[in-house]
């Protein structure tokens, strides 16, 4: 895969990969060097214990007092290469780490930057994932791939140079095999980044199964879909298996090929070295170090191989996180952006159409005014464009038609952050995080005292009933916070919209699944909320917007009717019969036996 570069020029995987390690490149070459030295240091030693033990010592009888040299030497030597070793693992760990560091920050960056079009089209599993699993292939790859091959690669080239300098004639025998051996690799190393790339998805859809089964588990409880879940797991889970067996072939086969090629390799060296040293052409000691190189390199480039498929299978991850930060988001930042210096709040919309899929329309034509300070209620029959109408408000999305403009301004022309700033969310299904009160409050506004989160709370009714949790303020409210009802979660999430302060407020059916009790303090936390602000409110039930300064009413993408509850009702159109259809039906349910309705 490529990517972008300078000047508009292609870089290659490897190539944006690498270009990840520049920052630490002090770090990265003393590993390296270190590396290199242990190299040395590992070459020598069959010379050394060749030459200087089995010639010198045992043969060419030495004294003892060079025994003793002999092994202080070897002593040192072993030392060194222990001081290096720590060096060079700390080093490559450092970089590794770091890229890490760096790659994940970039993906949580570049997902929170796509558009909300992009999220819905793609399940979150996948980007964790990417996240997590991806990167780790890379970490290790870089930890130990790029350093065991940099010291795999200068180990068989030192070894290639000792066995010319022992004996030429013998070397290329020896040689023989290695130009089988790179055919062999670079065949081994296309497949396996192939295969890495599916293992990787399959871990993908694992990540998503297991996710969506876990977040949605009241709901595969409740329909005893329990089976189900976890045959959707189980067959994801042997795509899985088959697809990391598949790689385990290969692996398992790459090295016998490549150790009978060695052994082959090595036999023909003891005949042909033997008669070598019955000719008096080579010594006893330089065949027993020519055979201890021979012994030597099939360590090297059996790791060599490995590393290489390490490095394949992190650049197929690489291949993969790199295709998700190349993704382009369709809402882009203005490239000269204008300030909101004081926001009135009017808000207006000309000639708006927008879609999620080209050629099937979601809103057409939209002309809308909406007065600094005025309620605006949205209603209208499911999927006709109420939430996609104020989704283009904080730019979630951009229309493909006409202009959306706050004060005047068309809302491209805004810094997204300096826009939404402006404009404060009460959804119908809150997200809290899993952190304290105080912390989900202070979304809203980050760096706001204790006493404007108090403030705040006690604005949205919430105060009291956070004062009856175990640590107040410093309570944890779990995940999602699920440890809260859902009026409890509402209401905070009216507190970090009232620290917010906005000019603003976008209300998306804030009360549709509430109890009457929580729905009575949520209502008149957000009546406090939207005084003197311009507000959206989309509602479920018709009876929560009544007193809206004016009520819209949307079909099919368009806005069919406005005006007051009272001239829409006299109107006897779409609001109307929406109105009584709804009071019908909670009349039922209201006054019906509870036999009738459930037997």
């Amino acid at each position: 895969m490529e990517g972008p570069g300078p000047q508009g020029k292609k870089i290659s995987t490897t190539g944006r990969l690498l270009a990840y390690l520049k920052p630490y490149k002090l770090q990265l070459a003393a590993g390296l060097i270190s590396i290199f030295i242990l190299s040395a240091v590992q070459v020598a030693l069959p010379l050394v214990l060749g030459r200087g033990l089995f010639d010198q010592l045992l043969l060419g009888g030495a004294s003892i007092q060079y025994l003793n040299y002999f092994a202080i030497g070897v002593f040192l030597l072993f030392a060194v290469k222990g001081l290096f070793t720590y060096t060079a693992v700390y080093s490559m760990a450092f970089v590794s780490h770091r890229v890490v560091v760096e790659l994940r920050n970039q993906i949580l960056e570049q997902l929170h930057r796509l558009t909300l079009a992009y999220h819905q089209e793609r399940r979150s599993g996948e980007a964790v994932s990417r996240v997590i699993s991806d990167v780790s292939l890379i970490q290790t790859s870089i930890a130990h791939g790029v350093g065991d091959m940099w010291r795999d690669g200068l180990l068989v080239l030192g070894i290639a140079v000792m066995l010319i300098v022992l004996h030429w004639r013998l070397a290329l025998v020896t040689m023989i095999t290695l130009p089988i051996l790179v055919y062999a690799g670079s065949q081994y190393g296309r497949r396996i980044r192939r295969l890495s790339r599916t293992v990787q998805e399959r871990v993908a859809n694992l990540s998503s199964i297991l996710q969506e089964s876990l977040l949605g588990i009241r709901i595969v409880q409740a329909f005893t879909m329990e089976e189900h879940e976890q045959g959707r797991f189980a067959e994801e889970n042997e795509r899985s298996f088959a697809a990391g067996m598949k790689s385990a072939q290969l692996h398992a086969a790459v090295w016998p090929v490549a150790e009978l090629l060695l052994v082959a390799g090595m036999l023909v060296v003891v005949w042909y070295g033997s008669r070598e040293v019955m000719d008096g052409r080579l010594t006893p000691g330089e065949l027993v170090g020519f055979l201890g190189y021979i012994g030597m390199v099939s360590q090297p480039i059996s790791s060599l191989t490995r590393a290489f498929g390490s490095w394949q299978q992190a650049l197929g991850a690489a291949d993969r996180i790199f295709e998700l930060l190349d993704e382009e988001t369709s809402v882009k930042e203005p490239a000269n952006p204008r300030v909101l210096d004081h926001v009135v709040g009017r808000v207006t919309y000309e000639n708006v159409s927008f879609e999620y899929v080209p050629g099937h329309p979601v809103l057409e034509s939209i002309d809308l005014t909406v007065e600094p300070g005025e309620i605006i209620a949205l209603v209208g029959p499911s999927g006709a464009g109420k939430t996609s109408l104020v989704n283009l408000l904080p730019r979630f999305y951009d229309p493909v038609q006409g202009t959306v403009r706050i004060d005047g301004i068309d809302v491209k022309e805004i810094g997204l952050k300096d826009l939404r700033r402006q404009i404060g969310l009460v959804p119908q299904e809150t997200i809290l995080f899993g952190v304290s009160v105080r912390e989900n409050i202070l979304y809203g506004r980050p760096g706001a005292t204790d006493q404007e989160i108090e403030a705040a709370a006690k604005t949205a009714n919430a105060h009291e009933f956070i004062l009856e949790l175990p640590d107040g303020y410093d309570t944890l409210v779990g995940e999602r916070g699920t440890s809260l009802s859902g009026g409890q979660r509402q209401r905070l999430a009216i507190a970090r919209a009232v620290l917010r302060s906005p000019r603003l407020l976008i209300l998306d059916e804030a009360t549709s699944a509430l109890d009457t009790e929580s729905e009575q303090l949520v209502q008149e936390a957000l009546g406090r909320l939207m005084q003197g602000r311009t507000t959206f409110v989309i509602a479920h039930r018709l009876s929560t917007i009544r007193n809206a300064h004016r009520i819209l009413v949307m079909d099919g993408g368009r806005i069919v009717e406005s005006g007051s509850h009272t001239k829409l009702m006299q109107q006897n159109g779409l609001y109307r019969r929406l109105y009584e259809a709804q009071f019908h039906r909670e009349d039922v349910l209201a006054s019906a036996p509870s036999g009738d309705l459930w037997g």
